[in-house]
């Protein structure tokens, strides 16, 4: 079998994106299934974003016509297009003030900080801790996402958002692994 990465560490760090990953989107797409298209269709629209990531991901990691650079790019792409779908324009309500003041603040940030590392025409220079940012401020805004839906009343519909809000810092987390990846192996 042909496959980009031979370290462990970096095996497992795509492993549990993808078995995260198909985990998540499969219990969203089943909470779409049995809540009904009207009420749901926001996070199916995320999850073709979210599927398109893992997907990607496995072309990559198993060398299936996907360059880096289109990889970095169509991923970048998928996780930009779903901050501004999910965290910027319909934002989700909550019921606490500063928490959405703080959310919105870092998604833009976080927006930013995709577009600037896909714009650089040496993106390999980019070091590991800003990369690793990245994974940190999405996975802060979920927990913020987080700990504003558990102290909201509960419904039938709370532990599907719940799982819908970890999907994209799962992802992100193995996207940032195989970055990192490869800077490493451009540089050595």
């Amino acid at each position: 079998m042909n496959v980009r990465f031979k370290k462990k560490s970096e095996i497992f760090d795509v492993a549990v994106t993808a078995i995260g990953g198909v985990v998540s989107v499969g219990t969203v797409l089943y909470g779409v299934w049995h809540l009904g298209l009207n009420e749901t269709w926001p996070e199916l629209v995320l999850n073709l974003f979210y599927i398109a990531c893992l997907v990607m991901m496995g072309m990559y990691f198993f060398k299936c016509r996907i360059t880096t650079m289109q990889f970095n790019y169509w991923c970048s792409v998928c996780v930009g297009a779903t901050i501004l779908l999910r965290d910027i324009l319909f934002a989700p309500p909550l019921s606490i003030y500063w928490i959405k003041l703080v959310c919105h603040a870092l998604s833009v940030l976080l927006l930013l900080m995709l577009t600037y590392f896909y714009a650089r025409k040496e993106w390999q220079t980019y070091s590991k801790r800003n990369l690793w940012m990245i994974c940190i401020i999405d996975m802060v805004i979920a927990a913020l996402y987080h700990y504003d839906i558990v102290h909201e009343p509960v419904s039938e519909y709370t532990e599907y958002l719940l799982t819908e809000i970890w999907i994209r810092p799962t992802i992100t987390y193995g996207l940032v692994a195989c970055f990192v990846s490869e800077t490493k192996k451009n540089k050595g």
